[in-house]
């Protein structure tokens, strides 16, 4: 393809929850975008304008794209490098069974880029990574496929995606600076440049790639720390008998105190992910990092945790065999995400106790191959997941949930004594139960009305 046809063209790598993001905002913006995955599923749903997000505004922008003949995806990464100015990577660094860094696919989606890139080509990774793998891994595999020397002929910056799903198109176009560095002052200028037309709170510049890659990490692993904190002391306002929710709005009135809220887990492929990627990187240098490792443990235990509140409160009912229903498989409210869900932990400690009738609500999620693996039913209707459960666990703060009242869930249930176990804080009215409701949660004391 002719350099004027390579103008104004935009390769995504990755057309996960980032990737179709990105894309979005780049057709938004006026460009044209091919966007690239390995998965022949995944391309031949968009190519024929099924696209699978919650956001409307990523489903419009795709579609809108495909009709104006702005948008197509492909599973040939070379080809797509060829056809566009601009590459960004978005392809995940995964996490190995060993929790070390795998970098094969992302690494894959480097090469393929080198491969079709031309001289004057950007290259911008937009994928959380440790530090130093733009330096290290991505710049020498550009130059070894393409022949091309770096900064000199190909451009190369580090500007990690900063996107919460579910607002995400908000987040790159308004809530957030993009933050970018590129290997020398052509390649951050090269993406100055681009990002400049698409956020409107302007770009901040970092001195090096490895310095954008520590400060993408660093945001994750302070939420990471701060939700152990939080559920350290959640579990200690339910011993003393208070609300932990109480304690946190009046310690958050003070500017540098910011408590965040405790739960079931953390999930996603955000926050548990960082702090492997910090260790691994500190490992590599000789470094320990103990409150990093600390708070992974403490937010790992928290699915057992909740099981062992489960526990007591069907000592409490003395129902034999209570039957369960969790409500919320996401990740966090609002998305349909289960990637790294506390929820599967939470399921597996009941399963492992012995509960063997447990099943999950959620209304965003359609079907779950993990679910369907175990054989715990998946029920999208709320209504039909209460009937004839003793026990209800709230493992997610969807918007759904927001209203929840010991009543309706007693209502719903049709028993006449229910269990809830309120891992969200998301009950309003737990103070006064209704007759036969025992309530128990992550950072309030158990109350009964039995």
């Amino acid at each position: 393809m002719s350099a004027a046809g390579r103008e104004g063209k935009v390769a995504v790598y990755g057309m996960g929850y980032v990737g179709k993001a990105v894309a979005a905002v780049m057709l938004r913006a006026g460009f044209e975008v091919v966007g690239v995955d390995v998965s022949r599923e995944k391309v031949e749903e968009l190519n024929k304008g099924s696209v699978r997000y919650v956001e409307a505004e990523v489903r419009e922008a795709i579609a809108r794209g495909l009709r104006e003949g702005a948008f197509k995806a492909t599973v040939d990464g070379v080809e797509a490098s060829r056809e566009c100015r601009v590459k960004i990577i978005t392809v995940p660094v995964y996490l190995g069974r060993d929790l070390q860094p795998d970098f094969s696919s992302f690494e894959a989606a480097v090469r393929a880029v080198g491969r079709g890139s031309e001289e004057g080509d950007l290259v911008i990774v937009e994928s959380s990574v440790p530090p130093g793998t733009t330096l290290s891994l991505v710049k020498p595999a550009l130059e070894e496929e393409s022949g091309l020397e770096v900064e000199e002929q190909l451009l190369l910056a580090y500007s990690p995606e900063r996107v919460y799903v579910g607002r995400a198109v908000k987040d790159i176009e308004e809530r957030y600076p993009k933050v970018v560095a590129g290997v020398g002052p052509r390649s951050t200028g090269a993406a100055v440049k681009l990002y400049s037309k698409v956020a409107k709170r302007g770009v901040v510049v970092l001195s090096s790639p490895t310095a954008a890659e520590l400060e993408k990490l660093a945001e994750g692993v302070y939420r990471d720390v701060n939700i152990a904190l939080a559920n350290e002391l959640a579990k200690l306002a339910a011993a003393l008998g208070v609300d932990y929710l109480e304690v946190r709005e009046a310690a958050n009135t003070q500017p540098y105190c910011h408590l965040h809220m405790p739960g079931v887990g953390v999930g996603g492929y955000c926050i548990p992910v960082y702090p492997r990627f910090l260790l691994y990187t500190a490992a590599k240098s000789g470094l320990e990092l103990p409150l990093v490792e600390v708070a992974r443990r403490v937010n790992l235990s928290m699915p057992a945790y909740t099981a062992d509140l489960v526990d007591a409160v069907a000592r409490r009912l003395r129902v034999e065999e209570p039957k369960v229903v969790i409500l919320g498989l996401a990740f966090r409210g609002g998305v349909d995400d289960t990637r790294l869900s506390p929820t599967y932990d939470l399921l597996g400690a009941l399963l492992k106790k012995g509960y063997e009738d447990v099943l999950v609500h959620d209304p965003y999620v359609e079907r779950d191959a993990q679910l369907e693996a175990l054989g715990v039913e998946l029920v999208r209707g709320f209504g039909e997941a209460l009937r004839g459960r003793d026990i209800v666990v709230v493992a997610t703060d969807h918007p759904e949930y927001a209203g929840l009242t010991l009543s309706l869930l007693k209502s719903a249930s049709g028993r006449e004594r229910i269990g809830v176990v309120d891992g969200r804080l998301v009950v309003k009215d737990w103070r006064t139960p209704p007759p036969g409701v025992v309530y128990a949660a992550i950072g309030r004391p158990m109350v009964a009305n039995l």
